[in-house]
């Protein structure tokens, strides 16, 4: 009796490292989801939103017309992929944060843009976090580029959980936990 129990310990072991390897993955790929939208949003912001540029085919049409229209800076193709080039590299500024009631991981940003003191006692402040973070990001911006581009080309309202939890199903866990609001 004693050999079926020792031969099934190590197995139900093997499977809650995993589990608990799955949930801690899964948690850093939300956080660098969460931490890419914040920081698009943020980048799409410091751009004028007069400044409009010009898209559309430049080719004249049988009656005399183009197709050309203008579309906000912000918002085009070309200014949001410059603006992903860079985003990956601001995850540095982020740090961990453990529900204490859930367990799960978070990540906030650990350093003010405006050079104002942030409240920083409950982040674990490591490279090995922003290492990881950054990682994900770049990621996350490689497989869903298309994806990140279209919501931030038309979608303006709570991208970070259609785009995060149910498009790309990174944060699908997230949609049962309560979302914080900049």
């Amino acid at each position: 009796m004693r050999k079926p129990i020792l031969l099934l310990t190590p197995c139900v072991v093997l499977v809650l490292l995993v589990s608990a390897t799955e949930a801690a993955r899964q948690d850093i790929r939300c956080g660098a989801c969460r931490a890419l939208v914040d920081e698009m949003e943020w980048a799409i912001s410091q751009i004028d939103p007069k400044k409009m540029i010009q898209t559309g085919s430049f080719r004249i049409n049988p009656d005399g017309s183009q197709s050309i229209r203008e579309v906000p800076l912000a918002r085009s193709e070309g200014n949001l992929l410059e603006l992903m080039e860079n985003v990956c590299e601001r995850m540095q500024d982020y740090g961990e944060h453990m529900d204490p009631s859930t367990h799960r991981k978070t990540y906030v940003r650990i350093t003010s843009r405006s050079g104002e003191a942030m409240d920083l006692s409950e982040a674990k402040l490591d490279s090995r976090v922003s290492s990881s973070l950054k990682y994900a990001c770049e990621t996350i911006a490689e497989q869903h580029e298309d994806e990140i581009i279209e919501f931030f080309a038309h979608e303006t309202e709570n991208v970070k959980d259609k785009l995060c939890s149910k498009r790309t199903d990174l944060c699908d866990h997230a949609l049962k936990m309560p979302h914080d609001e900049l």
